[in-house]
């Protein structure tokens, strides 16, 4: 029996019926979610999909009590634990269930830690708080034993560490064992692998499941990925605009959807096909030559650890080319970008533009230099001026760089509607926009200086699927109309494949594995490279085609 069936066997954990949340007036829609209808079995895992704005984080807030006040509410419906109306408990009694018969994984880790806390305090606090007659010694034993749970290492030392000694994967993990510490009967997970690179995600799925089995718990994974579907759901979900689309056994609906928007979230998923035409050998634009960054090695109280961000890389970008450079979080490929940019000083090696030194550029050879290698961020949101109008932000760079106040203006109108936006995007601000569209503004803001070069760092990786396929193909085709040079970093050998003509992945600061597109992907010699392909999320699912070709 399987655990979707056993879960149909026994009564649900959670049961949600016809329930609808309702938004302020005003807005471009009635309600957030509508007649939503739902069941989880214990052992169960069911995955809400959809984009921004569908829905399906409403929903979970719902369950857990935490609609923001006066902003969102829950007019009609019903939620039930393990058979106790939420709807109708009082502040009080949610406050008991949460950690206890029911918690949460957020997005973010280092956001929903506390920076003041040890890890292993903040995992026993919810032990403290609801078992408050439990021996301070036997807390400890507990917090240990979670902490080995999700496998974190040497667990005596990390359960005295903070937050910000971690990596990301390293605090999502903290994020589990927290949620796991009461072993509640219903676990919730908001998108909880995100944020991370491809094979840390890989590990957290595979660790989730594990444990979801040994505890029994029923979950409830919000995600906007088919990849990751594909990986752990039993049952599915599909929501657009606060409504149910299609739901059903997640292996039937990946295999034959029958809603039109569950087919566009399907095809969005990057589906392993390398670029289909990748550029012919170009004239070298940048040469990287034994590229070296080395921070620390001296500290306040003397001694100090060297850590070796970059070590010795070397690369070249061909004019109108596109380079991906691609490896996990801590691999190097963002620090050669901000060495390209010169945001970061190579403590080695050389960066040639047509042929010469960039260290040696002064006054206007470097002002132009600057100008014509522009970055696109991966947050949107935090490299844009929330106090600034998109105009004036547009506006800003190439009027510092002497471009008369009328001919930016202009440039900035035709800038906007180049990357498919509204004329009155220009007097509106970043808060107004969805994160795809504030990530065509940063595209817009980088073209306002009419770069030679654009290094786009994880610019696609916080975006949903279907609106990263939007911005992917906008990027594809503003590059051929304009001819700019790209590096583009990422985590993700998908989508590195359908953008570049070649790629670089990197390991540890190193160089492992360079080649054209299609070598790379399809016929990879390294083993590291192997190891990325086979953690993107859906395996086979999403290669399949790319592996027949």
């Amino acid at each position: 029996m399987t655990t979707a069936q056993a879960a149909g066997t026994a009564s649900p954990v959670l049961s949600i019926r016809n329930l609808a949340v309702a938004l302020p007036k005003g807005g471009d829609r009635a309600h957030a979610v509508r007649g939503l209808n739902l069941d989880i079995g214990p052992q169960e895992i069911v995955c809400i999909v959809g984009e921004s704005g569908s829905g399906k984080s409403v929903t979970a807030s719902a369950v857990m009590g935490l609609l923001p006040p006066g902003t969102l509410r829950v007019e009609s419906g019903a939620i039930e634990l393990e058979g106790e109306d939420l709807i109708a408990a009082t502040p009080a009694r949610m406050r008991e269930l949460r950690g206890d018969r029911m918690a949460m994984i957020f997005q973010e880790p280092m956001t929903a830690l506390n920076p003041l806390m040890t890890v292993g305090a903040q995992i026993g606090e919810a032990i403290r708080v609801h078992r408050p007659g439990l021996a301070a010694s036997a807390v400890r034993e507990r917090v240990l034993e979670l902490v080995r749970d999700v496998r974190l290492p040497d667990p005596e030392r990390m359960i005295g560490a903070y937050p910000h000694q971690m990596s990301g994967g390293q605090r999502q993990r903290v994020m589990i064992a927290m949620a796991l510490a009461l072993e509640p009967a219903l676990i919730i997970a908001d998108e909880p692998t995100t944020a991370l690179d491809i094979t840390t995600q890989a590990q957290i799925l595979r660790l989730l499941r594990e444990l979801q089995d040994r505890h029994h718990s029923a979950v409830l994974f919000i995600t906007h990925d088919f990849g990751v579907v594909h990986d752990i759901a039993d049952r599915v979900l599909v929501m657009r605009q606060g409504e149910v689309v299609e739901q059903g056994a997640a292996a039937e609906v990946l295999a034959a959807p029958q809603h039109p928007y569950t087919r566009m979230l399907l095809d969005a998923v990057p589906q392993g096909e390398v670029k289909a035409e990748p550029l012919a050998a170009a004239a070298p634009l940048i040469e990287i030559e034994a590229l070296e960054l080395v921070y620390g090695g001296r500290s306040l109280f003397g001694g100090g650890r060297a850590v070796r961000a970059v070590d010795g890389v070397s690369l070249t970008l061909g004019e109108g080319e596109t380079l991906g450079v691609v490896g996990e979080s801590g691999s190097g490929k963002s620090t050669v970008g901000r060495c390209l940019t010169g945001f970061n000083t190579p403590t080695g090696g050389r960066i040639l533009y047509r042929g010469r030194d960039i260290a040696g550029f002064r006054g206007r050879e470097l002002q132009a230099y600057r100008r014509g290698v522009q970055m696109i961020f991966q947050d949107p949101y935090r490299s844009l001026n929330p106090r600034r109008r998109i105009r004036d932000t547009l506006i800003e760079g190439p009027l510092q760089h002497g471009t008369p106040r009328a001919e930016a203006l202009s440039r900035a109108a035709g800038l906007v509607e180049m990357v498919g936006l509204k004329p009155d995007a220009l007097d509106r601000y970043p808060h107004e926009f969805s994160g795809g569209q504030r990530q065509r503004i940063c595209i817009a803001r980088a073209l306002a200086m009419e770069p030679e070069v654009i290094v786009a760092d994880e610019a696609v990786s916080a975006l949903d699927v279907s609106v990263q396929a939007q911005v992917l193909e906008l990027i594809d085709d503003l590059q051929k109309r304009l001819g700019f040079a790209m590096v583009f970093i990422t985590h993700d050998l998908r989508i590195a494949a359908a953008i570049s003509d070649r790629i670089a992945v990197m390991q540890r600061g190193r160089l492992v594995e360079y080649g054209a597109v299609d070598e790379v992907f399809l016929r990879p010699r390294g083993d590291y490279t192997r190891d990325l392909l086979a953690a993107i999320p859906g395996g086979g699912f999403a290669r399949a085609e790319a592996a027949a070709g």
